[in-house]
C-alpha cells in the first residue's frame, strides 16, 4: 500500500486547488487525525483515507472493515498523515507521525519507505545528523531488497543530505551511482529526480557546464511526461546553474516563467527556492530594490516551514541588498543569517556526517554485489564470447612464447660450445689471473697464492659460471653451492682476491659479456644480456656501462681492441 506513484496522482491535487477547497480539506484532515488519535475507529480511519486519496497522494482505494485490527489502522493513518504533512511542507509533523507509524510496520519495504520519509523531512528541517541516521537504515534495507529502483531512491536521499550539509564531493558519488541505477530501471520519474539532484551537486562543485547538461536532460523527461510541477522544479534548478554561469538575463526569464506555476500549485518550498534565485539574479544586475521583495518572500516562507538551509540564503540576500539603503535592517538580517548558519553547520553534525559517510562507504560493497546479481543474465549471454576471446588470447600467447622459447633454445645450443670453452679457460687459473688482475701488485699476489686458495678460487669461478649459464646467479647461491654461509664466502673470497662476492660475480659476468660481444656479432644486446644471467636488458646495459664506461652497443662498434686491461671491479 505504501509504495505509490505520487507524480501521476498530482492531477487530483491540482483539481482540488482549482476547486478552491484545498485549505478546507487540509483542515478536515487535521480534525480527523485529532479524532482518530483520541479514539481509534473504523469510520474515522476510512474518512481520513478517502481525503488522502482525494489529495492525490496515492491512487489506491483503501477501506477498513469493522474487524480491522487497531494497529493496522494506526499504521496506515499515521503513515499517510506523515505523507500529508510532508506534502503540506509541515516537516516536523511529518517526522512525528512517521516515527509513530514506523514500529507498526513489519515488512522491510514498507519500513524503508517510512525511514526515507523521516530522513528527507529531517533534511528539510536542517537536522542532518538525524537525517543521515534514518537514511542509513533505509539504504541498508533497500540494498537487502535488491530492488534497483528503491536503491536509487535512497541514494538520492543520501546525496541530498550531503549536499545540504555543504559536502558536494561526498554527494556526487551517491547521486551518480543513483543515476546509473535509475537508467537501468527505466523509471523516468525517478531518473528525472536523480538527474536534477546531479545538476545541483555539480553546480555546488562549480562545474556548471556538467550541471547544465544534467538539468536539461531532467527537464526534458518531466516535460515530455506532462509533469508540469516537476518540470518547473527542473527549470528552477536550471536557473541556479545559469546564475552560476553569470547568464543572469536567461535565469531571470526562466524564473519569471515558473514562479507563477509554483504559486498556482501552492508549492511553497519550490516557490521559496525560486524567489531566492530571482533575488540573486536581480542583485547580480544591481536591481536591489526588486531583489528585496523576492528575498523577503523567500525568508518568510522558509521561516514558516522551519527550513533553515534555505532561509539562511534568503537572509544573506536581504543583508546584501539592504546594507546600503537600510543598514539597521541589514544588520538584523546578518545576525539572523549567522545564527542559522551556526545551527546548520555545527561541529556535532559535521562529525556525525563524517561517521555516517564512512559507514555508507562500506555499503558500496553490498551495492556492487547487487549489481553483480542483476547483471547475471548478461554474464551468461556474453560468457561464451569472453571464453572464446580468452582462448584465442591464450593461444596467441602460447604461440609467442613457443617461438621465443625455440629461439632461446637455439641461442643456448649455439652458445653451449662457447660456454664449455669458457669453462676450460676459467679452469686455467694462471690464464684467469693474467686476464683478471691488471696491476703488478695483483700479479704478485697471484704468485704468492697457496694451493688451497687456488683450488677454492677455481671452484668459485666454475660455480659462478655454471649459475650464469643457468640464468640465475647471486652471492647467496654461490656460497650455498660451495657449502659455505654468505659470511664465510665473503671473508674467503675477499682474502683470496680482495673483492666482495658481488664484484667478483660481476667481473665474471662482464668477462662473458665481452667475449660474446667480441666473438658473436650475430647476437643482439638482449640475447647477450640473457646469456649473462640478466633478465632485464636495461639493467645489463647500466652494469656494463658502469664497468667499461660505455654501453654494449658502443662497445660493439668500437675498434676491436680487447678491454681486458680496461675493466675495473
Amino acid at each position: 500500500m505504501i509504495r505509490k506513484n505520487r507524480i501521476l496522482c498530482k492531477v487530483l491535487l491540482l483539481a482540488a486547488l482549482l476547486a478552491g477547497n484545498l485549505q478546507v480539506q487540509a483542515d478536515e484532515v487535521e480534525q480527523l487525525l485529532d479524532e482518530f488519535n483520541q479514539s481509534v475507529s473504523v469510520k474515522t480511519a476510512n474518512r481520513f483515507m478517502l481525503l488522502i486519496q482525494q489529495e492525490g497522494l496515492y491512487d489506491d482505494t483503501v477501506s477498513f472493515s469493522d474487524s480491522a485490527p487497531a494497529d493496522t489502522m494506526q499504521q496506515q493513518v499515521w503513515y499517510w498523515a506523515a505523507e500529508h504533512f510532508y506534502d503540506q511542507q509541515q516537516y516536523q509533523l511529518a517526522v512525528d507521525y512517521a516515527r509513530k507509524a514506523m514500529p507498526l510496520f513489519h515488512v522491510d519495504a514498507e519500513r524503508a519507505d517510512c525511514l526515507s520519509l523521516i530522513s528527507i523531512s529531517y533534511t528539510r528541517l536542517g537536522d542532518y545528523q538525524q537525517a543521515a541516521e534514518f537514511a542509513k537504515q533505509c539504504h541498508e534495507m533497500d540494498l537487502k531488497s535488491g530492488d534497483a529502483d528503491r536503491i536509487s531512491s535512497s541514494l538520492n536521499t543520501l546525496a541530498s543530505i550531503y549536499l545540504y550539509a555543504n559536502q558536494p564531493q561526498e554527494a556526487e558519488k551517491y547521486v551518480m551511482r543513483g543515476v546509473e541505477m535509475g537508467r537501468e530501471t527505466g523509471n523516468s520519474a525517478r531518473l528525472a529526480v536523480l538527474l536534477g539532484k546531479a545538476a545541483e551537486v555539480y553546480h555546488a562543485m562549480g562545474n556548471d557546464a556538467e550541471a547544465l547538461r544534467y538539468v536539461d536532460e531532467a527537464h526534458a523527461i518531466d516535460r515530455d511526461a506532462g509533469r508540469e510541477g516537476k518540470a518547473a522544479i527542473r527549470l528552477a534548478q536550471k536557473a541556479a546553474v545559469l546564475i552560476g554561469m553569470k547568464r543572469y538575463k536567461d535565469a531571470e526569464q526562466v524564473l519569471a516563467e515558473i514562479i507563477p506555476t509554483f504559486r498556482k500549485l501552492d508549492n511553497r518550498q519550490s516557490l521559496g527556492i525560486a524567489c531566492n534565485k530571482m533575488g540573486t539574479t536581480l542583485l547580480a544586475q544591481q536591481r536591489e530594490a526588486e531583489a528585496v521583495r523576492f528575498f523577503t518572500e523567500a525568508a518568510d516562507i522558509f521561516h514558516t516551514l522551519g527550513d533553515p538551509y534555505n532561509e539562511v540564503q534568503a537572509r544573506r540576500g536581504l543583508y546584501e541588498t539592504l546594507w546600503k539603503s537600510n543598514p539597521d535592517e541589514a544588520k538584523r538580517q546578518l545576525d539572523r543569517f549567522n545564527s542559522l548558519k551556526d545551527s546548520i553547520y555545527s561541529n556535532t553534525s559535521a562529525e556525525s556526517l563524517a561517521r555516517y559517510n564512512a559507514e555508507f562507504g562500506n555499503d558500496w560493497l553490498q551495492l556492487e554485489a547487487h549489481k553483480q546479481r542483476t547483471a547475471k543474465w548478461q554474464a551468461i549471454n556474453i560468457g561464451v564470447v569472453i571464453a572464446v576471446a580468452l582462448l584465442a588470447l591464450a593461444f596467441c600467447v602460447w604461440l609467442v612464447m613457443r617461438r621465443r622459447n625455440r629461439r632461446q633454445v637455439a641461442i643456448n645450443q649455439q652458445l653451449s660450445a662457447h660456454l664449455e670453452e669458457l669453462r676450460e679457460q676459467y679452469r686455467q687459473l694462471n690464464t684467469y689471473y693474467d686476464n683478471a688482475m691488471t696491476t703488478a701488485k695483483e700479479r704478485e699476489k697471484q704468485q704468492e697464492m697457496c694451493q688451497a686458495d687456488r683450488e677454492f678460487l677455481e671452484k668459485a669461478i666454475n660455480t659462478v659460471n655454471e649459475q650464469i649459464y643457468a640464468g640465475q646467479v647471486d652471492a647467496v647461491g654461490v656460497a650455498a653451492e660451495l657449502g659455505m654461509s654468505l659470511f664465510q664466502f665473503r671473508q674467503r673470497i675477499s682474502a683470496v682476491t680482495g673483492e666482495t662476492p658481488q664484484s667478483f660475480i660481476q667481473m665474471l659476468r662482464m668477462r662473458r659479456a665481452c667475449h660474446l660481444l667480441d666473438n658473436h656479432p650475430e647476437l643482439n644486446i638482449n640475447e647477450v644480456a640473457l646469456c649473462c644471467a640478466y633478465n632485464d636488458t636495461p639493467n645489463f646495459t647500466r652494469a656494463f656501462k658502469k664497468v667499461f664506461g660505455m654501453t654494449p652497443t658502443q662497445y660493439q662498434t668500437r675498434q676491436k681492441e680487447p678491454l681486458s686491461n680496461e675493466m675495473t671491479t
